[in-house]
């Protein structure tokens, strides 16, 4: 990336990510509600979604996402001093989610805390991580996206049944004698937190689906081209292009107007519906694992979900 050469600076070194073992597909919800494959894979673009059992929490999620995580960066426990869990679905605040992971992984008393953007979450928790590092507040970031929003859907509303899922996504985030991970472009529309909504723990998830998606295929292109100015980097030079995996439209509208055609643009959500602030470290990690990215790549990453908030930021592939 163009940035200030020479300046102290912050890179990834690893991904991880993981998903739970049941899959629910489109024609196992059409057994429970008034839909069917093609309205779906039309609509959304999801052919199957993975759920997490009753006994298995965001804590677990977390925890397999960021070991494996860790293990790819050959850092190991004793070398993170700070944890940051990004999370919207924990059935309850206290205690957080970081210092549980943290504890169960071996990490000994690191900095840990929560962040909640939504979907947004991981860029946000990122941007934190890479802030640290480049401060010395930090010398090594475990940063983890880990939803269960399972625990949060009417199974029986066909809006969001068919969208939502669980899984972890995870990256170290260490020093480099040059930026690798670029400026964030961040914000919020406030003015529609209420599209995306979930009024009290008796209440379930509630989406106004149209809205999101007018807004998300009109706001934030602008967003991805400025987080790719701020790097240096022409959208030509992207060699992936990773959006929050909310809509398989709403990701190749993003794509066509950001004018990235060298990039590969991430998918996963066919396979591994919306999973929040997981969506976007699990679909880079799975592009890693089957080699469809080169290390020293650059990515555009760019969440987006409830709030309603957003960031963006150009990163190096590890």
């Amino acid at each position: 990336m163009k940035l200030s050469q020479g300046a102290p600076g912050a890179k990834i070194l690893a991904f991880g990510g993981y998903q739970p073992a049941d899959i629910v597909t489109n024609d196992d919800l059409a057994g429970r509600i008034d839909t069917n494959d093609e309205w779906i894979q039309t609509r959304v673009g999801i052919k199957e979604r993975r759920v997490a059992g009753p006994h298995e929490s965001e804590i677990d999620l977390a925890t397999q996402a960021g070991g494996k995580a860790l293990a790819a960066s050959g850092l190991s426990s004793a070398d993170i001093d700070l944890v940051i869990v990004a999370t919207c679905t924990l059935e309850a605040q206290i205690p957080n989610a970081s210092a549980r992971v943290a504890h169960r992984l071996g990490i000994d008393a690191p900095g840990a805390f929560d962040v909640n953007a939504a979907c947004a979450g991981f860029c946000y928790a990122l941007s934190a991580a890479a802030d640290a590092v480049r401060s010395g507040s930090a010398t090594n970031v475990l940063v983890v996206g880990s939803e269960k929003l399972s625990q949060w859907v009417d199974w029986n509303d066909r809006a969001t049944a068919v969208i939502f899922a669980d899984g972890a996504g995870a990256a170290v985030v260490g020093p480099s004698d040059t930026p690798r991970i670029g400026p964030v472009v961040w914000g919020s529309a406030g003015d529609k937190s209420d599209v995306i909504s979930v009024e009290n723990r008796q209440s379930f998830l509630h989406q106004e689906g149209q809205t999101v998606f007018r807004w998300a295929t009109t706001a934030l292109h602008p967003v991805a081209r400025l987080a790719c100015e701020r790097a240096g980097v022409d959208p030509a030079e992207l060699s992936a292009f990773v959006p929050h995996q909310a809509n398989l439209r709403i990701i190749e509208a993003i794509a066509r107007k950001l004018g990235a055609e060298n990039a590969v643009i991430a998918r996963d959500i066919v396979l591994a519906g919306n999973t929040s602030a997981a969506s976007i470290p699990l679909a880079l990690s799975r592009l890693i694992e089957r080699g469809e990215v080169q290390s020293g790549g650059l990515a555009l990453l760019l969440g987006f979900g409830a709030g309603l908030t957003y960031a963006g930021q150009v990163i190096e592939i590890p």
